[in-house]
């Protein structure tokens, strides 16, 4: 059987002091972007709670979930590549889940919400997941999306699919590839012309410590299986005037700052690909951190393919290169 999919994608960074967001285009409701500053404690919300709830050490999603599927799948690409683990946080998985369901409501995908919408719990993802008691606010990414299907899949399926999404853009791959430890996944079934329509959001806190061998990669020596294009990102990334292929995350430490130099991607037959490479400088769309760094090919690669990377850069000033072999699967982000 045949599934055509349409995808819608939102991202929002967030530091201490900054919220910046980016959508993708497509699917059944509408789209945009945006771009916001933090806002302040949701008017109509609910007084927070004094302490964060704890994370739990092992997660509780029901078996042969959309939320276990996509928990499981995100962890084994980051612990594969040297970041953290995430822990399940029930206060991130209620924002994410009302979030998601503001989405369902009122047909778009959007990091933001408006006050007075329905099912409104907070402008922003910080002002979200205060709502349901999680007040830290010491670093995190908030992400966003919805895809459509003229079939219906697993929930493991959609759970998996929703993370190969987010993978594939040059500005959602920092779900894979970040300085965080913890996560909250909210997700809402509806149904377009007769067939199913996902809204999900994903966000993960608590900046911290990830190595002392940064910057990290991912995808990172014998990552398998991850989407060899995506169907595109609002704001476009640079360079890009359709689909493109894989990209590669760069990330170092909360307190270090990345400059990409250089990168390139040679195919099993010893053909080279020159990637375009950001970092916070560069970044036009101003959406990336001090702390990453992204180099993508521009138009697709070929599913089921080994490509090694080559990459060159500064973390802190201080030269580095990365150089690794990874593999496509048969996935379009």
């Amino acid at each position: 059987m045949t599934i055509q999919k349409n995808l819608k994608l939102s991202m929002a960074a967030i530091g201490a002091s900054l919220l910046v967001a980016a959508c993708g285009g497509g699917g059944g409701g509408g789209g945009g972007s945006s771009g916001a500053s933090p806002a302040a404690p949701a008017s109509g919300a609910s007084t927070p709670a004094t302490t964060n709830p704890a994370n739990l050490t092992t997660p509780q999603y029901p078996a042969d979930s959309f939320h276990l599927a996509a928990f499981n799948l995100l962890n084994q690409h980051r612990q594969q590549c040297g970041f953290p683990a995430l822990q399940q946080n029930t206060a991130l998985d209620q924002a994410t889940a009302a979030h998601a369901q503001y989405l369902a409501s009122n047909n778009v995908i959007s990091d933001t919400e408006v006050a007075g919408n329905p099912g409104f719990t907070g402008a922003t993802f910080v002002d979200r997941a205060a709502h349901f008691g999680y007040t830290a606010k010491n670093g995190s990414i908030g992400v966003s999306g919805g895809y459509y299907t003229n079939a219906a899949l697993t929930e493991t399926q959609y759970g998996q699919e929703a993370i190969y999404e987010f993978e594939s853009g040059v500005y959602h791959i920092s779900i894979a590839a970040s300085p965080t430890n913890t996560v909250g996944i909210g997700k809402v079934a509806t149904t377009y012309n007769g067939f199913p329509q996902e809204q999900f959001s994903l966000f993960l806190a608590n900046y911290q410590q990830v190595t002392n061998n940064a910057p990290l990669t991912f995808p990172c020596q014998g990552t398998t299986g991850v989407a060899y294009t995506s169907a595109g990102e609002i704001p476009t990334p640079p360079g890009v005037s359709g689909n493109f292929g894989t990209p590669v995350a760069v990330a170092g430490n909360p307190t270090d700052t990345i400059v990409m130099q250089t990168g390139t991607m040679t195919d099993s037959s010893g053909h080279v690909i020159a990637l375009q490479v950001l970092d916070s400088a560069k970044d036009p769309n101003k959406l990336l951190a001090a702390w990453q760094g992204v180099a993508y090919p521009t138009t697709p690669l070929s599913p089921n393919s080994q490509y090694t990377v080559s990459l060159t850069g500064t973390i802190n000033g201080v030269a580095f290169s990365r150089t690794f072999s990874f593999m496509t699967g048969n996935v379009v982000g």
